[in-house]
């Protein structure tokens, strides 16, 4: 719980800078998360996770109302693929990957895991939390929490897998032994991928990997618990990734959208996929 009755209540809003940092300061030394909140019994959104209406308005009016899928790759078929992937890269920059070698058994197990940890008990969880910039394990919530307009509903697992090497001790127990082979077998898939790219691109099938573009990766856990007023806030705000590649894997609620044409398209989620993003390093 915060310390705050004002702020979990979100009777108030913030009237000047000083009031919304307090606010921010508040919520992140509590190191309870939005997840905490929730466990507080908030009622109303706190003031700081309500976005200003101009927001909300831009993007109500990017709605998509044209059917559109999100291309789908079949990477059992390696030649099809390479043809696959140059539309998709080209025509939408996503596109999710089937038949990429990861069981299903793994991919349900890390979302369980993953779920496990966010709800653990608050204080077996505060001891992860941090914004050190060199830890490689650490629970937070919203990465730009004190430079946002408003912050996201969101809490996060973040592990650094790579290129160092990884104590797993480090990690949480409840999601230990999950998280090393699911990034295990991700980082394999990553490297393939990255060699159909390179193909896409006339290069030579290793050319990317030389680049070390599948050097280091980062396992992320996103936690989105339920809100009390989801109209006025986002899980997570319109954004592009700041890497090469991002492999997102998606639990059964959806939710994800992708801006294609000036348009939000829903990218719902497919059983045993996993949605691939050309990032921003990539696209450079």
């Amino acid at each position: 719980m915060v310390g705050s009755t004002e702020f979990l209540t979100g009777d108030s809003i913030p009237t000047n800078v000083n009031d919304r940092l307090h606010q921010l300061k508040t919520f992140d030394e509590s190191k309870s998360g939005v997840k905490g909140l929730v466990d507080a019994g908030v009622t109303r959104l706190p003031p700081i996770f309500i976005r200003p209406p101009e927001e909300l308005a831009a993007e109500n009016s990017e709605r998509n109302e044209t059917p559109f899928s999100i291309p789908v790759v079949d990477l059992g078929d390696l030649p099809g693929a390479v043809d696959a992937v140059r539309r998709a890269a080209e025509e939408v920059g996503f596109f999710q990957v089937v038949n990429h070698g990861i069981p299903g058994g793994v991919l349900e197990a890390m979302l369980v895991a993953a779920r496990g940890f966010h709800e653990l008990p608050m204080e077996m969880k505060r001891e992860y939390y941090s914004r050190e910039m060199g830890r490689k394990v650490k629970y937070m919530s919203n990465f730009d929490l004190y430079k946002s307009k408003a912050a996201n509903w969101r809490d996060t697992l973040f592990c650094v897998m790579g290129p160092e090497s990884f104590d797993p001790q480090e990690l949480p127990l409840v999601c230990r032994d999950i998280t090393m082979e699911y990034s295990d077998k991700v980082h394999k898939l990553g490297t393939t991928l990255f060699q159909l790219l390179s193909q896409v691109l006339e290069l030579k099938p290793d050319h990317l990997i030389g680049m070390d573009c599948a050097k280091g990766h980062v396992v992320l856990s996103h936690y989105y618990p339920p809100c009390p007023e989801p109209q006025l806030t986002m899980g997570t705000t319109k954004h592009s990734d700041p890497d090469f590649l991002t492999i997102l894997l998606q639990d059964h609620v959806g939710g994800l959208q992708v801006l294609w044409q000036n348009r939000w398209i829903d990218v719902p989620p497919v059983p045993g996929a996993l949605v691939v993003n050309i990032g921003d390093l990539l696209q450079i």
